[in-house]
């Protein structure tokens, strides 16, 4: 975290200055605005986070409750949106308060005894070292709440609108706010009708979507006709994992997914009811509490839970659909104007709870699109930016039903149907990278460049996750992440890893910083006058030499840019390597020097060498087509 460039700063830094529409804000909701948030849940939390760190942008969100959520059915924090939740600065504090998962048990039913629960084995949650971030599970809520505190302390200041329910809307043809949107109060706002008109609205609003029914998008897919009562519960047991995620199978069919909570007592049970008449017409979901422990207590026998208190629980059916698009663009409207409307989370894809996706999948959903509106709405990015949205986020919802198929028929399958009783623990430590939340992969698009030159980086897949790795500091000698640096602020990061001559020799590097700074080209020639020289872009370097080696004096001027009002030089930009993980051996670097482009999303856009200065100018030529030039 960096502060005081502006001058010295009392108070807590994480409080950001008001700035733009964020000075003087009203507190009731205005009749315009340029993007409308319908629903606080994890996408649109996420999203007005975003968005709220852009000052010139008047962002709302409104939410049918009249407050906070207090009790969120969704706890499942895989590794990569603990990774988003450190760009956005409450990592620390969020994996402080939450459970840990470093373990997954596996029960069956015993050999000698079928009717006796075994522990068959144990498979270790992150293996193979695919996140340095634990795999958590928190309650909804409090990822909600860190999420508003972001928003809350941006420059924006803001907070959602609550008491206000979606009607409906409709898209006009042209208007610099073409989109209207209807609004009836709910409680204390009973009997008020609001019409708000936007220039963008982000659906949020879950599986019954009223946004996703206002731009004639379906669900479609297939139910699996069988149900699971979960329940969130304070009980007193025998059984020895309590405090471990299980899979737990039963000679009676039966089958529990065990999930122990944040806080040391509390869990939850997903608990097999079987599957459901086809007739059943939404019967089973009235399955009573007391069936759900009774079914619990049979199929974990020898085995007792005692529930002594229950803090929540419902009835679900699996249920796998996805819609056809996730914005209001229709096929036949495709190249005659851009989206306006969005869709995310549950709105466009649902799923099974047991692979724990729903909040981590709808949470990059509104990454994605938040910053890409920031940046239209900016006049960083053309408006055909926004097009990338549905093209990325479709086809990861697609993966994900198709695991999530998977994963939820190996559950509910009987113990005598595996050709193999490790089947259900392999399958689980040999697909761990799609859950955790590493196999997005997106393919070449206005934002994301083809992989010629990927040899030059190999750890560094074009399309995949800017995975992090240890560097020094040269500045203060402090071991850091490279990914960990990277605040959702909207930039774009260009990484320079250097060839091995040192800093302030003539070459490759030399030359260019040399460009980034004058040629036309550069993308830093894009930043709006008066703004830092890293406002839009940060870019760093890390040398080949240890840090204690790297005469700081002698990095370009690029990697040292001038900051704040003071023009103070920022000399947190310049790295060596670690004596620990050679960055180079980790990743697969060329050792002759390379550049590694992330999104601002975190997400390896391009891979080129030094010297590619006209491939890298190309690269970011059409992303900053409307973006005012210095040049």
């Amino acid at each position: 975290m960096q502060f005081h460039h502006h001058g010295y700063v009392s108070g807590d830094p994480r409080i950001q200055p008001a700035a733009g529409v964020g000075v003087d804000r009203p507190e009731e909701l205005p009749d315009e605005v340029d993007v409308l948030i319908v629903g606080s849940g994890p996408a649109g939390m996420l999203a007005a986070a975003q968005l709220a760190q852009f000052p010139g942008i008047t962002t709302r969100m409104v939410e049918r409750r009249e407050g906070r959520l207090a009790i969120g059915q969704a706890d499942g924090i895989q590794a990569r949106s603990v990774e988003t939740f450190q760009a956005f600065g409450f990592a620390e504090r969020i994996i402080a308060e939450a459970y840990w998962i470093t373990e997954m048990n596996f029960w069956r039913p015993g050999t000698d005894d079928p009717t006796r629960i075994v522990r068959g084995g144990r498979a270790v949650d992150d293996e193979f070292g695919i996140s340095e971030f634990p795999h958590l599970i928190v309650n909804q809520a409090r990822v909600l709440d860190y999420f508003a505190e972001v928003a809350a302390n941006a420059p924006t200041r803001l907070t959602p609108d609550y008491g206000w329910d979606f009607r409906g809307l409709t898209v006009a043809d042209e208007g610099e706010r073409p989109v209207t949107v209807t609004l009836a109060g709910v409680g204390a706002r009973e009997g008020q009708e609001r019409t708000v008109r936007a220039k963008y609205v982000i659906g949020c609003d879950g599986a019954r979507s009223k946004v996703r029914e206002s731009i004639g998008c379906t669900l479609a897919g297939d139910a699996a006709n069988h149900a699971w009562g979960v329940m969130d519960v304070l009980a007193e047991t025998d059984f020895p994992d309590i405090r471990t995620k299980c899979a737990i199978q039963s000679h009676t069919g039966g089958s529990i997914l065990l999930i122990p909570r944040e806080g040391g007592f509390l869990f939850r049970m997903y608990v097999d009811l079987g599957e459901v008449p086809v007739d059943n017409a939404g019967a089973v979901r009235k399955t009573p509490i007391e069936e759900i422990i009774r079914r619990a207590n049979e199929i974990m026998h020898p085995y007792t839970v005692e529930v002594r208190d229950v803090a929540w629980h419902s009835v679900y059916e699996v249920g796998h659909r996805l819609t056809d698009r996730f914005d209001d663009l229709l096929p036949e409207s495709v190249g005659t104007r851009t989206p306006r409307v969005f869709i995310t989370g549950d709105a466009c894809h649902t799923h099974s709870a047991k692979a724990g996706q729903g909040m981590n999948v709808s949470m990059q959903d509104g990454f994605n699109i938040a910053w890409k509106l920031g940046h239209v709405l900016e006049g960083r990015s053309p408006e055909s930016l926004l097009s990338t949205y549905s093209a990325e986020r479709q086809v990861v919802a697609r993966n994900l039903i198709d695991f999530d198929k998977e994963w939820s028929t190996l559950m509910a399958k009987k113990p005598e149907d595996f050709a193999d009783p490790d089947e259900l623990e392999d399958f689980y430590v040999r697909t761990a990278e799609f859950p955790a939340g590493f196999m997005t992969e997106y393919t070449p698009s206005l934002i994301t460049g083809e992989a010629a030159h990927q040899e030059r980086a190999a750890g560094f897949p074009v399309g995949k996750r800017f995975k992090s790795a240890a560097a020094v500091r040269v500045c203060d000698t402090n071991p850091v992440q490279l990914g960990h640096l990277a605040r959702a602020d909207g930039r774009w990061r260009i990484y320079v890893f250097a060839d091995e001559a040192p800093a302030g020799a003539d070459g490759p590097v030399a030359d260019l910083s040399q460009w980034l700074v004058t040629a036309s080209e550069s993308p830093l020639a894009a930043t709006p006058e008066g703004a830092d020289l890293d406002a839009w872009f940060d870019v760093k370097v890390i040398y080949q030499q240890p840090h204690s080696a790297i005469d700081i004096n002698a990095v370009p001027a690029a990697f040292r840019p001038h900051v704040g009002p003071f023009a103070l030089t920022d000399l947190s930009k310049v790295f060596g390597v670690s004596p620990k993980a050679d960055i180079w051996e980790e990743r697969g670097l060329d050792r002759g020097g390379v550049v590694v482009v992330v999104r601002p999303d975190q997400y390896v856009a391009a891979v080129l060498p030094l010297t590619a200065t006209e491939e890298l100018g190309a690269f970011f030529a059409p992303i900053l087509g409307r973006a005012v030039s210095r040049a």
